[in-house]
């Protein structure tokens, strides 16, 4: 005799929630809103310009005015912050990446444009070499090494003059051993004890950088790779230790890069610390979305929204992603839509 479903599930339905709209959101476990997305920008030299970035189908690098304005923009839509990333001409480039450490740089004058017209948006910068190194890596290289220390030196300078600026954190993304604590001792040397700091603690040597690389113009300037610091794709239990030793050393929030990819490692990171983790949803998950759009594959709206979702139930504080403006635009959308329901 076969048995009825209730019988089998001892009268268990779990399709009962999810009947109807107003009871899969009230079983909801996770949510998304505005107040969890970084924007990340790319910023380029000039005067009133954007210029698109080809892999990135809807993304554009900024002239600093125009910076202004996407702040303006993120700050109507209730983004909490931006993340700026340089992109500077050929001839600021050198061995040691020392337009890192120009006051009057890119980095630091959108910071100061920025907080100026929109003093309540929160500034991310980052002090990694790679946007001024003529070989594309994020610390110094000589004779095809990366020199540790000489690169810790160089970013401690960077992150004073990032916070002198107005920065309000930075954020260290090269992935050089020992920089968080040199980086907190050197910004509360300089009287910035209260500059926050992301550390990048589980950034992997990934295939997914190279529309950024892009974006930033080292796309065709580096030189080998950058297996010899950034983590192994195969490890994940180094990820807890490069995570643990970041913390230990003062970092404020702690990164796992790529995102989707490493949603196990971001889990892992989230319960073993408990505190405040971010996810970088980074430039090739980006166009793959983008790419299956394009094609007809991906529903754009459902394909983006699911994935930073997916960030959050695995544990994301925060997520960096180039989806954040188009994203928040929705989500306010839904929200207003649930306020005008609700009266």
């Amino acid at each position: 005799m076969i048995r009825s479903v209730d019988e089998i599930t001892n009268g268990r339905r779990m399709r009962r929630n999810r009947r109807f709209e107003w009871n899969r959101r009230l079983m909801r476990e996770n949510t998304l809103s505005t107040n969890d997305l970084i924007w990340p920008i790319f910023l380029i030299e000039g005067e009133n310009h954007c210029e698109p970035v080809k892999s990135m189908p809807g993304v554009e690098r900024f002239t600093v005015d125009k910076a202004v304005e996407a702040a303006k923009r993120a700050f109507d839509l209730g983004i909490p912050a931006l993340a700026t990333f340089p992109n500077v001409s050929l001839d600021k480039r050198d061995e040691t990446g020392s337009e890192v450490l120009n006051p009057d740089g890119l980095i630091n004058q959108a910071t100061r444009a920025i907080k100026a017209a929109v003093p309540g948006i929160g500034i991310i910068t980052d002090v990694a070499l790679d946007p001024f190194t003529e070989s594309g890596h994020d610390g110094i290289l000589r004779d095809d090494i990366i020199i540790n220390d000489e690169t810790v030196e160089q970013i401690c300078k960077a992150a004073i003059i990032q916070a002198d600026a107005g920065a309000d954190i930075v954020s260290a993304s090269e992935m050089m051993d020992g920089r968080i604590g040199a980086i907190r001792d050197a910004l509360s040397g300089a009287g910035y004890s209260d500059i926050g700091i992301i550390a990048y603690s589980a950034k992997y040597a990934s295939a997914f950088y190279g529309p950024y690389r892009e974006a930033v113009g080292t796309d065709q300037m580096l030189k080998g790779d950058k297996r010899t610091y950034f983590m192994d794709p195969g490890n994940s239990d180094e990820a807890l230790h490069e995570a643990a030793l970041d913390v230990a050393e003062g970092a404020d929030m702690i990164m796992v890069k790529p995102g989707m990819p490493y949603l196990d490692i971001l889990r892992r990171v989230k319960d073993e610390f408990q505190m405040p983790t971010l996810v970088y949803q980074v430039s090739g998950e980006y166009s793959m979305i983008m790419a299956g759009v394009e094609k007809g594959f991906l529903d754009k709206e459902r394909a983006m929204l699911e994935s930073l979702l997916c960030f959050k139930r695995a544990g994301a504080d925060a997520i960096l992603t180039y989806f954040a403006p188009e994203a928040a635009e929705i989500l306010n959308r839904q929200k207003n839509a649930g306020s005008t329901m609700e009266t």
